[in-house]
């Protein structure tokens, strides 16, 4: 009985850190973006989309977990496509529609250290944007654009965890170069984690659980 008494009290106290173990942090940067459109043109709402191409995967981040690559080397590499253009402009800033797809490669020994321990090259995050997808234009100073891309993301973890979150990826591009469909990729970065009960439903079921485990200590208690 007092084993159960203890089993109960202890899974009262680890169910908010249980809820939040698959939360992951990641950072990525370089690389550069496409604007592509089938009709050849740039901004036709309703067919244009951003797209990204090499950006590497330099922190990551899972609980007590992390790795960082040094200088001139990668863990992996992130890679994206929006929905199309459905409001707005590429060259102005818009809103791209949902769908698309986000994904999170890792590769090299560090996956070793992964719960899992994936091994080779893994796929640790495949989803796609939730909902409509910000592109703005930040600053314009001479022939340099900055923009910023933020949009909800979910998917699934390369341990099987369905999670959601949010990625805000950070662009540059000049004069002429969006006009030709290309941006270049600074520091962006993304967190994810896994579905949680609101906190209200997390207190009552804490509490019902000691209530339980007191039940039962009484209860040896009178026997």
């Amino acid at each position: 009985m007092r084993r159960v008494v203890g089993v109960l009290a202890s899974l009262a106290l680890a169910l908010p850190m249980a809820t939040w173990a698959d939360t992951i942090t990641t950072t990525n940067q370089t690389g550069t973006i496409a604007i592509t459109d089938p009709n050849g043109g740039l901004g036709t709402i309703g067919m244009s989309t951003i797209s990204s191409k090499g950006s590497q995967l330099t922190d990551f981040a899972l609980g007590g977990f992390s790795a960082s690559s040094t200088k001139g080397t990668g863990l992996g590499s992130v890679s994206f496509t929006t929905g199309a253009l459905s409001s707005g402009s590429v060259s102005g800033g818009g809103i791209f529609a949902g769908g698309g797809f986000f994904s999170i490669t890792g590769q090299g020994k560090w996956l070793a250290g992964l719960p899992g321990s994936p091994k080779g090259e893994a796929m640790l995050f495949n989803g796609s944007f939730v909902g409509p997808v910000d592109w703005t234009l930040d600053n314009k100073v001479g022939p340099r654009e900055t923009f910023t891309l933020t949009g909800s993301l979910a998917g699934t973890l390369y341990n099987g965890t369905r999670v959601t979150g949010m990625t805000t990826q950070n662009f540059y591009t000049y004069n002429g170069q969006l006009i030709a469909g290309i941006g270049h990729i600074t520091p962006g970065g993304t967190t994810l984690s896994s579905a949680v009960p609101e906190p209200g439903t997390l207190v009552l079921f804490g509490t019902g659980l000691v209530g339980i485990a007191g039940m039962f200590r009484r209860k040896l208690i009178g026997s």
